[in-house]
């Protein structure tokens, strides 16, 4: 297929006038006032979007997705149960609040959430951070009590968990009022500088984390409590220090439990097409667990370590302490921004294999409400499972009717059955969680597949991870942002800078490094930068110009300048030597004035233009999709330096938004119109080569020798 297109070579301005380029700037003053009007179906629209229940509930197909979210809702449910109280031990809060965070934030989310499919509740890594704080405002060493009958110290249990609730509700909630006011403000593009590398880094520390410290449940030993940075790695000495003294039936119920779950696993995953319901192994396995423990009392015999009283029915509304905010406000924004990102990366996955849209702003005023209104609950932060997203997903799940019926689940099994688990080993539940966590392992394998695709993002993901498995998870957040930020600076500090050449009776052109066909236009350097133009690359644009096109620019305006001055310098040696001269013989000044100076001599500037430079420059600018003042300033300066030793310099493919950059920069004046701005590279070509032609044609006629007739 071939086409020919025939028009005139235009620049930017002769494009404005022919496209008839309209301003849609519109004044703030303007602006304010649209944003302010209302009218019935704008409140609608406003209304529908802020509590979407009332867009989709009205219009639900219930033949269609009745018995697949029923069924969807009680297989979620039942996972609900064991992981919820496995995530209350990683919170370090009795575990009838793991159960709290699996009803309250779920029901909220089904009414202003807007992905279909995750399954919201608790989560490890979330769980994890909760706990780093709980253990660190509310530690062991503040509840001690004396007991005077044995001479000897305890720790005041109720007293420590109450306290240990008290300040979980309080950054729960806090990081929900964060999440909310990053709705209301339209910040939900915040997740983007959590890309995918970082969070699957994150995530993978998180577990180690999680695995190091369900461990003292696993072995039966109570080592100290480390806070800060290192904290995990004194630790692992402490625990590893204690080991001589482990709990071996603890050990061994560790050891069965795991195996069973694991074998249990393979055996569903195994069965996962000949099955519509998964096995719900988590659920036999604490069922069996607690049967045994209570029919062997491990706790009595063994000193197992149970889960204890869990008291049935819901707990009544306490606002958080607000005493506590000062103390838990970063942790309340690590812990907005981590919920926050996986469940939207989670929500975005769902929506595009079933499309439709999940409207991300939205999302986080939902989050924020759960968790607000949940902390008012004693519930802790919660965010979406992976597991149990997958779960809802196969079982049928195709609304947030099968969140809301898991949280029925939830509330029958907190208020009548909630109390038979109280002879449950702790051991069984750091199980679960030792198992559960498979999966998060398993991402160690992305190293080798980002080594082949990008050994950037390898590096941001390894960096993630060792600042987070050092510095913890909420230090290890910031370090990992602030990290992954630098790469994006060390990336556009660092771009591709090429030479561009024509492909052969095309108006495409293509760097002359990478294509063998590409020919160079005869006469025109045509500049490419890979990335945006801004002040942190704005010199190394300028040099990386010098270096392409061979041109030492300051040494040529250096020598310019130095013959300029010796000329000077001459031209006022002449004259002081003329008017020495015109004194000494009492010579009229006018009449000399008069007289042609021969004997002053010239010193000729340019005497033949070097050849071997080009006659033009073509910026390519086509990547760039901002300029700042720097970025200005510099595109200024190459056009009057150039410009200088006979070079033109032209811009072309710029867009809209750089054109209104040098607009506003002052790139624009009386010499310098939008008539050196091209749309295309082909456009800036044809007018160099035009130039070119011009100025040969008038140097050939400078040239010809005079005739007589």
């Amino acid at each position: 297929m071939e086409y020919r297109v025939q028009r005139e070579v235009l620049d930017e301005g002769e494009v404005d006038e022919l496209g008839q380029k309209i301003d849609s700037h519109l004044p703030f003053s303007e602006r304010v006032k649209k944003s302010m009007r209302c009218s019935g179906p704008r409140l609608k629209k406003t209304l529908f979007s802020t509590i979407p229940i009332l867009s989709w509930l009205p219009r639900y197909p219930f033949k269609e997705n009745a018995v697949g979210d029923l069924i969807s809702g009680i297989s979620v449910g039942i996972m609900q149960l064991p992981q919820g109280m496995a995530y209350a031990l990683l919170a370090s809060v009795p575990p009838i609040f793991g159960l709290y965070s699996s009803f309250y934030p779920v029901l909220i989310y089904f009414i202003f959430g807007t992905s279909k499919h995750i399954s919201l509740g608790t989560y490890a890594v979330m769980s994890v951070m909760i706990g780093g704080v709980t253990e660190r405002l509310a530690p062991d060493s503040d509840f001690m009590m004396w007991e005077n009958g044995t001479n000897g110290s305890f720790i005041d249990i109720v007293a420590r968990d109450a306290a240990r609730v008290r300040v979980a509700a309080a950054v729960t909630f806090l990081s929900g009022i964060f999440q909310i006011l990053l709705g209301v403000v339209q910040f939900g593009f915040v997740v983007t500088y959590l890309s995918e590398p970082l969070v699957r880094g994150y995530t993978t520390a998180a577990a180690i984390h999680v695995i190091v410290s369900q461990l003292k449940y696993s072995f039966g030993i109570s080592p100290d409590r480390y806070s800060g940075p290192l904290s995990l790695i004194y630790t692992v000495i402490e625990i590893c220090y204690l080991l001589p003294k482990t709990n071996i039936g603890t050990l061994v119920v560790t050891i069965v439990a795991i195996v069973g779950l694991f074998l249990a696993k393979e055996l569903n995953a195994y069965l996962s097409k000949k099955i519509p319901v998964p096995i719900p192994t988590e659920l036999i396995a604490i069922i069996i667990a607690t049967v045994v423990s209570w029919q062997v009392d491990l706790s009595g015999k063994y000193g197992i370590d149970i889960v204890g009283e869990i008291p049935s029915g819901l707990q009544p509304p306490v606002f958080p302490d607000v005493n506590l905010f000062g103390s838990v406000i970063g942790d309340a924004f690590a812990l907005s921004v981590v919920g926050y990102g996986i469940a939207i990366s989670l929500g975005r996955i769902f929506a595009l294999k079933y499309g439709y849209k999940v409207d991300s702003n939205q999302e986080l005023v939902a989050l924020g409400l759960s968790n607000s209104i949940g902390g008012i609950f004693q519930c802790f932060a919660i965010s979406c499972s992976m597991s149990r997203t997958l779960v809802q997903e196969s079982s049928g799940g195709k609304t947030q009717v099968a969140g809301a019926l898991s949280a029925v689940v939830i509330l029958f099994i907190t208020l009548w059955i909630g109390t038979l688990f109280e002879d449950l080993p702790k051991a069984v539940l750091a199980a679960i969680i030792h198992v559960n966590l498979h999966g998060m392992l398993k991402q160690f394998m992305d190293i080798g597949a980002l080594w082949k695709s990008s050994k950037i993002d390898m590096v941001v993901w390894i960096a993630t991870f060792i600042l987070t498995v050092l510095l913890n998870p909420d230090l290890g957040l910031a370090a990992s942002i602030a990290f992954s930020m630098l790469t994006i600076i060390f990336r556009t500090q660092l771009p591709k800078y090429s030479i561009l050449g024509q492909v052969e009776n095309t108006d495409i052109y293509k760097p002359l490094d990478k294509y063998s066909e590409v020919k160079n236009v005869p006469g025109i350097l045509i500049f490419r930068s890979s990335a945006t133009l801004y002040f942190a690359n704005a010199e190394m644009y300028q040099k990386a110009l010098g270096k392409k096109s061979g041109i030492d620019i300051t040494k040529i305006l250096s020598a310019k300048k130095k013959l300029e001055a010796k000329r000077q310098r001459h031209e006022k040696k002449v004259a002081k030597k003329a008017k020495k001269e015109l004194k000494r013989n009492e010579v009229n000044q006018e009449q000399h004035n008069d007289e042609d100076p021969k004997e002053i001599a010239v010193i000729h500037l340019d005497p033949e233009p070097n050849p071997s430079l080009p006659k033009a420059i073509i910026l390519d600018l086509s990547p760039v999709n901002f300029l700042d003042t720097v970025g200005v300033k510099t595109i200024r300066n190459i056009q009057k330096d150039y410009g200088e030793i006979g070079i033109e310099v032209v811009l072309a493919a710029c867009q809209p938004g750089v054109v209104k950059n040098l607009e506003a920069g002052g790139f624009f004046n009386e010499k310098v119109t939008k008539s050196c701005l091209f749309s295309t590279i082909h456009d800036a070509v044809l007018h160099c080569q035009s130039a070119i032609s011009r100025e040969q044609r008038e140097d050939n006629q400078e040239e010809l020798p005079s005739t007589h007739f």
